[in-house]
């Protein structure tokens, strides 16, 4: 089978490459970028696509995802969550492990990476959990579960509160080479809290979690990164103090690297006035000085890429008091658009954009993927990045259409998405 994307104008910040010609896709492989004065040989077999005026790009790819399953399929599913993804330009997911019951052994690793495999319409990696149902008291089999598929190990959504079992799993994790990622809340100190701690959260009369809880737990797991020579990976970081600390870290050589999600580059607790739970997330939006010192990293190599955090919901799990609703935001099929937003505003050229959303995350997980070179898995996106669209939360395709962007006017669209060299989304054609 081969595929040639013709007249794009592809983008690959792996290779330096940003020029108009032809991508040829053979079998599951990128078998050449052609330039455009080149005529790629075209046999009976081949199916050619005009991408005239439309850019290509490696695949993305989301190292933070909750896919739900097993145990909260009526949030989301492998199928539902993947099918969002590629709606988005995602052909990598990699999931958190607090599913029902969690990610804490090869047995469930196993489901996980062949459910992808069977249902799935992208790629997914399994995230294994740091300690036994995610408790914080035991650690889990790294060397199980990496081989039955895990990319890196996380408590998500429960940091490791324990300080010397955050260092034991640093250490066992090296004799893996794969990351642990640090849920950076000092639970204590945020406590009960629902929202950012300020002057908003007095007014509305809701219980505050104020930025330093999540420094401190960051400030805690770069010491321990640095004894142990770990390798560390900040989740979702959403103040200007996390970014302080993982700038210092780097530039004192700590192996550490970290993400932020477009919604810590976009919103703030603004979003939440009026007690809107669709802006309710953890670590809470915070305010424009930390948006502002998060693009800063984002610019600096401080924060090394853009995850989503999605983390879909039932709607009855938002459509209740700001007090009892659940934490979290559904990402996938915004994330490409809210990137090219900054683009627009000129806080990112396009290249580091999409560095940042696919070789970044392939080599903090060491996914090899996020390329187009030649003999690379064919996992490549096809982006209108000049179509205008109105979020709708109606037309979202993952079962949790839960965000704070319904209503926006973007500018971005995903049209094409080719995975293992296979079409996994066309809208160019009207074939969805």
């Amino acid at each position: 089978m081969e595929i040639i994307l013709k007249n794009g104008h592809i983008v690959d910040p792996s290779s330096g490459v940003d020029t108009m010609g032809h991508v040829v896709i053979r079998d599951d492989k990128i078998a050449q970028i052609a330039p455009l004065s080149e005529e790629p040989q075209i046999s009976p077999q081949t199916q050619v696509i005009d991408v005239g005026g439309l850019y290509v790009f490696p695949g993305l790819i989301d190292i933070h995802v909750h896919l739900r399953e097993p145990g909260y399929t009526h949030k989301e599913t492998i199928v539902s969550g993947s099918q969002a993804g590629v709606k988005g330009g995602f052909t990598t997911l990699c999931c958190m492990p607090n599913t029902n019951p969690p990610n804490d052994n090869e047995t469930i690793t196993q489901y996980i990476v062949q459910k992808g495999l069977s249902e799935g319409t992208c790629n997914v990696h399994p995230i294994g959990a740091i300690t036994k149902k995610q408790e914080g008291k035991e650690l889990t089999e790294f060397g199980l579960m990496k081989a039955a598929g895990c990319v890196a190990f996380s408590d998500d959504g429960r940091p490791v509160t324990n300080s010397l079992l955050m260092r034991r799993a640093l250490e066992y994790s090296t004799t893996f080479d794969v990351p642990v990622i640090s849920h950076a809340e000092d639970v204590w100190l945020s406590g009960d809290g629902v929202m950012n701690e300020g002057q908003l959260s007095t007014l509305l009369g809701l219980r505050g979690i104020p930025a330093e809880a999540e420094v401190i737990m960051i400030r805690r797991d770069i010491e321990l990164a640095a004894l142990t020579g770990g390798r560390l990976h900040i989740a979702h970081v959403s103040t200007a103090g996390g970014v302080r600390a993982i700038r210092e870290a780097k530039v004192a050589g700590i192996n550490v690297t970290a993400e932020t999600t477009p919604h810590y580059l976009h919103i703030t607790e603004d979003c939440a006035d009026g007690y809107n739970t669709l802006a309710k997330v953890n670590p809470p939006l915070r305010t424009k000085k930390d948006v502002d010192a998060i693009r800063e990293g984002l610019c600096d190599g401080t924060i090394d890429c853009i995850a989503t955090d999605h983390a879909p919901h039932h709607k009855d799990d938002k459509e209740c008091e700001f007090d009892v609703a659940a934490f979290g935001i559904s990402g996938l099929e915004t994330a490409l658009a809210l990137g090219l937003k900054l683009v627009q505003e000129g806080v990112l050229s396009l290249s580091a954009l999409i560095e940042k959303m696919t070789v970044k995350p392939s080599d903090i997980l060491r996914l090899g993927k996020g390329t187009l070179r030649e003999g690379a898995v064919a996992d490549v996106v096809v982006v209108d990045i000049d179509r205008e669209f109105t979020v709708d939360m109606n037309s979202l395709v993952s079962k949790g259409r839960n965000t704070p962007f319904h209503g926006w006017q973007l500018r971005g669209l995903c049209v094409l998405t080719i995975v293992g060299g296979a079409i996994r989304y066309d809208q160019l054609r009207g074939n969805l």
